[in-house]
């Protein structure tokens, strides 16, 4: 009776170890990272904003070669195209649009919008790239360094995330510009007026005053990695801290970073942007996104196409690098409901 029974047991229940169909090889050998490609790929949205970004990337690194080359020419004037009877409004219907100029000449310059607002990407993007590096970088060792050791370096850290959050970051850039900005002209090529001081200013506020909320979410991340069996093994084998940090525990945080890097991005592309407007940054006839949609805001009415252009490239940037953030993120927890 026992024996019939455990046949017909046998016979009715499935084999846990195989796949569908019964063929175990469509499921072996699927490591985390193969799995996480795969849910990403089944996000279609995901998909679209990678693309829009690769797009992005890719422009950013062509736009100065097209310029080195001469098929993008952002500092050209063309006289020839402007109506000095309409206020320096551009000639023509659409702000002067025509095969040469497809979206249109700058009023008053007669500059080719298309040229400044291509590669005006690349300046937009080095500062929104450096910025992320040096926040990420620094949140991540203070977080990493926070989390570990604990104890009164925990709360020193801790109240200086605090500090940092407490002063209000864009006020303080327009207060210290002019000091800031004639500092580093002593320091670097150029004088306080020209690109690369005014640059690498921008960079150096928003990446400090942008770590405190990344070195929170470190901290929160290696506060779970530390209590592991490796982490362990490595204490009681008498590791010193520097490889605890950077061999034990850094590489366990590549997805919170991926993650992070991809939020921070569009923030700091937006921030650039913002801060163009108000006139701190990179300095015209250097194009960035931020100052050529500072350019065309007299012009909003007038000529709208000059003002629709970088506005609209800047809301497509930051859409997508926010929804391939939240893509990786839940390609990366695999109990994130989809």
């Amino acid at each position: 009776m026992s024996v019939q029974a455990s046949n017909l047991e046998s016979e009715q229940l499935p084999d846990p170890t195989a796949g569908p169909g019964g063929d175990l090889s469509k499921i072996a050998g699927q490591s985390p990272t193969k799995l996480a490609i795969g849910r990403f790929r089944r996000d279609k949205l995901s998909m679209i904003a990678f693309v829009v970004v690769a797009l992005y990337f890719m422009a950013a690194l062509a736009a100065p070669f097209l310029v080195k080359f001469g098929v993008l020419d952002p500092t050209s004037f063309n006289s020839d195209l402007i109506d000095g009877n309409s206020g320096g409004l551009p000639i023509g219907k659409f702000g002067g649009v025509s095969w040469d100029h497809p979206l249109g000449v700058e009023p008053g310059t007669g500059r080719d919008v298309l040229s400044r607002v291509w590669y005006g990407i690349t300046f937009s993007l080095a500062i929104a790239i450096s910025a992320t590096i040096i926040a990420i970088g620094v949140g991540t060792v203070l977080g990493i360094i926070a989390g570990f050791t604990g104890g009164w370096l925990d709360a020193i850290i801790g109240r200086s995330i605090d500090l940092t959050l407490s002063f209000p970051q864009t006020l303080m850039l327009l207060a210290l510009s002019s000091m800031g900005v004639a500092l580093l002209a002593q320091y670097l090529p150029g004088d306080a007026s020209s690109d690369i001081p005014n640059g690498v200013y921008v960079v150096l506020v928003l990446g400090m005053f942008g770590w405190p909320g990344i070195a929170r979410i470190m901290r929160g991340q290696v506060l779970s990695v530390r209590e592991r069996e490796f982490v362990d093994a490595a204490v009681l084998l008498g590791a010193p801290r520097r490889r605890i940090y950077f061999k034990e525990i850094l590489p366990n945080l590549w997805a919170p970073l991926l993650v992070t890097f991809t939020l921070t991005m569009p923030v700091y592309v937006s921030a650039e942007a913002a801060l163009s407007y108000l006139g701190v940054g990179i300095h015209p006839p250097t194009p960035t996104l931020g100052n050529v949609l500072r350019s065309s805001i007299n012009y909003s009415s007038a000529d709208f196409l000059f003002f629709f252009a970088p506005a609209f490239l800047i809301m497509i940037i930051v859409v997508s690098f926010n929804l391939l953030g939240d893509g990786i993120r839940d390609a990366l927890d695999p109990r994130a409901a989809r």
